[in-house]
C-alpha cells in the first residue's frame, strides 16, 4: 500500500497535549491498516488555528495543515454530524469534514471527497489528560 494517501481531518479539546493528539491519530491509522507516512494532508477548524498540538504535530510530521472556517465545514456532508459539536464550532462535523475538503483540495478538486472517501469516519480518543480528541481518514481517490 505505499503509494496509498490520506488525508486526516482533526478536532479536539483546548489544549489538548502532543501526546494525546498522537495517541487518536496512531489509534485510527492502526484501525485503517494505514501509516504515518501515507498522510498527504491534516485538517481542521480555523478555531483550531492556534492550537499548539495541531501546529506541532504538522511540524513534526513535515504535513501541510489547512484550517477550514464553521461555515466551509457545516456543508459536507458527513455520516456522524454531532447537535454538540455544532453547539461549539457552529459546525455538526470538524473531523469528518475537513478530511473530505482536505482531500478534495489537495487533489484540486471544487468539492470535497464524497463520504464514501472515509475510511475511518470518526474515531474518538480520550487521554489519560482527560481531554478528547477526535480524528476521521479520507482516502485519495486513486491511491488505494
Amino acid at each position: 500500500m505505499p503509494e496509498c494517501r490520506i488525508a486526516l481531518g482533526l478536532g479536539c479539546d483546548r489544549h489538548t497535549p502532543l501526546d494525546t493528539l498522537q495517541q487518536a491519530i496512531a489509534q485510527a491509522l492502526a484501525q485503517s491498516g494505514h501509516t504515518l507516512a501515507q498522510v498527504a494532508t491534516v485538517a481542521s477548524i480555523t478555531l483550531k488555528a492556534d492550537e499548539p498540538a495541531m501546529l506541532q504535530l504538522a511540524a513534526l510530521q513535515a504535513w501541510p495543515i489547512r484550517f477550514f472556517t464553521p461555515q466551509q465545514l457545516a456543508v459536507i456532508e458527513v455520516p456522524n454530524p454531532s447537535n454538540t459539536v455544532r453547539k461549539y464550532t457552529g459546525t455538526p462535523s470538524v473531523s469528518e469534514a475537513a478530511a473530505l475538503l482536505a482531500g478534495g483540495q489537495l487533489l484540486g478538486l471544487d468539492q470535497p471527497l464524497p463520504m464514501h472517501a472515509l475510511c475511518v469516519e470518526k474515531h474518538r480518543y480520550r487521554g489519560a489528560d482527560g481531554k478528547n480528541a477526535t480524528v476521521s481518514i479520507a482516502l485519495l481517490p486513486g491511491s488505494d
